[in-house]
């Protein structure tokens, strides 16, 4: 959904399409030869070119606006953070509320490490609010953007918000500059 809110909030126009992740959409001959990865999100851009990945999408649509910074320091660290949400944080949280929200899995079954490490996730994104309204810089970023998609929706996943007040405050934040609803 990054993508589309990025998009949203620029006034982009684009045609959204959905893709049945779970019928397998993603593996028809159609789809893998834009995207060989075989996974969403996928932009086909005007003059045909594809771009895969989410966080490649809305480092490209976010280049020039305000969403992105130009100082290099503070655009290293907005990258720093899209990594580690790749790397720390989608492969915990995304992956609990996958397999409870969609799998249906009893949270007695999703695997303890799963867990432990979508909460230290959860504890290092408090740490950083806790000392910063903005996880980069003085305002919204896209790093903002690319880690509030999965927090926001962390309790579907099993993990409870209530002990991270400021995760909690900086979701309405981001909701609040991206217009997300």
């Amino acid at each position: 959904m990054k993508v589309k809110w990025l998009l949203d909030s620029l006034g982009h126009d684009y045609r959204w399409v959905e893709t049945d992740v779970m019928a397998g959409a993603t593996r028809s001959p159609d789809f893998l030869a834009r995207n060989p990865a075989g996974q969403v999100p996928a932009v086909v851009l005007d003059d045909g070119r594809t771009l895969a990945q989410s966080n490649a999408i809305i480092g490209f649509f976010g280049e020039g606006t305000p969403w992105l910074p130009t100082d290099p320091w503070a655009r290293a660290k907005v990258y720093e953070w899209l990594f580690w949400e790749q790397y720390s944080h989608e492969p915990y949280i995304a992956v609990a509320r996958f397999q409870r929200a969609l799998l249906g899995k009893p949270a007695d079954e999703i695997e303890p490490r799963l867990m432990e490490r979508g909460r230290a996730a959860l504890e290092r994104m408090e740490a950083a609010l806790t000392a910063a309204e903005w996880l980069v810089g003085d305002g919204p970023t896209l790093a903002d953007l690319a880690l509030v998609a999965y927090t926001r929706t962390a309790p579907d996943g099993g993990f409870d918000l209530a002990p991270f007040p400021a995760i909690r405050a900086w979701i309405g934040r981001v909701e609040a500059a991206f217009g997300i609803g």
